[in-house]
């Protein structure tokens, strides 16, 4: 079903929202030479990180509350309609290649489906019960964590899965960019990250955008250190599927081991390819198995591992 709110009131909801203001100092944008445009749009943007700064305890309570549900086999679900379900894909899409995680470990859902990535899909971001049911077709469960994400913070595509996710007793975030938003509002962990009027009115993919992928790479990067994917700021969870990557891990193994490349080529083949078993192998001084078994008890945790070992 989608929604049938009347013109008048929309037009009335969205005038009332920072992120749709009108700018009359920008009125004359089309009439500048292009480097003062581009001058204006690059002072625009770097006034996105003070704002997300001004949230980051906010940002750490709900990644703390997302790790520890992580850590138990619980998933992370990104929900979004338009360019913030296209944020939400593309976050996601980039966890397998970046931590080797498992593809339905970080899910992105859009409303609309894949043909949504590309294209608009007519009336889905208004509808509470595609999310319902996008979310049921994960079979959702206390352990999984929503984050509903839209820049006006009224998306019902947005509200409504974080709404269904409560419901079903998982964890919830609502990331918006407007103050006192509706999705913030139905969230267990509300995070706000008001960027102001965008450069050209309405148009979030803008600085909205930027706020919004700031704090999605956030989230995901940091549920995943909390995980142990990383070693320091090494990441030792790397997935090795194409030559620059291959190369990659040769490169992380070196600096978390210093060791030679003959060494490193030795570890990286008794361990088939895997960074964090292959550093284990030279640090502590074990075959693989032996890495592979001490990595599973300290539940991937390269640390742990290695004092286990006594390494």
């Amino acid at each position: 079903m989608t929604s049938t709110s009347n013109p008048r009131d929309l037009r009335a909801e969205l005038e009332s929202l920072t992120t749709e203001a009108f700018r009359p100092d920008l009125a004359d944008i089309d009439r500048l030479p292009t480097l003062d445009i581009a001058r204006l749009m690059n002072g625009e943007d770097s006034s996105v990180p003070a704002a997300v700064a001004a949230r980051l305890p906010r940002i750490a309570a709900a990644i703390d509350a997302v790790a520890e549900r992580m850590a138990r086999g619980g998933r992370l679900v990104y929900a979004g309609a338009g360019t913030a379900g296209r944020l939400g894909v593309l976050d996601a899409s980039e966890c397998p290649p970046t931590f080797n995680t498992d593809p339905t470990q970080v899910v992105g859902l859009i409303a609309g489906g894949p043909e949504a990535m590309v294209t608009s899909v007519e009336g889905a971001e208004d509808s509470k019960e595609l999310a319902r049911a996008d979310l049921d077709a994960l079979g959702l469960t206390p352990l999984d964590s929503v984050v509903g994400v839209s820049a006006s913070g009224r998306t019902p595509y947005a509200i409504g899965a974080v709404e269904h996710a409560r419901v079903l007793g998982a964890l919830t975030i609502g990331l918006a960019c407007n103050a006192d938003s509706a999705l913030a509002a139905a969230a267990e962990h509300g995070i706000e990250i008001v960027v102001g009027p965008e450069l050209l009115t309405g148009s979030t993919r803008l600085k909205s955008g930027t706020a919004q992928k700031l704090v999605l790479n956030m989230i995901s990067t940091i549920t995943m250190i909390r995980l142990g994917k990383t070693y320091g700021n090494l990441m030792v969870d790397v997935r090795a599927s194409n030559d620059k990557l291959r190369a990659r891990s040769r490169r992380i193994v070196a600096l978390a081991t210093g060791a030679d490349d003959e060494e490193i080529e030795r570890a990286l083949a008794a361990t088939d390819g895997e960074v964090k078993n292959a550093i284990l192998v030279v640090l502590a001084d074990v075959d693989g198995p032996t890495a592979a078994r001490l990595l599973e008890e300290s539940g991937g945790h390269l640390r742990a591992a290695l004092a286990a070992a006594g390494g």
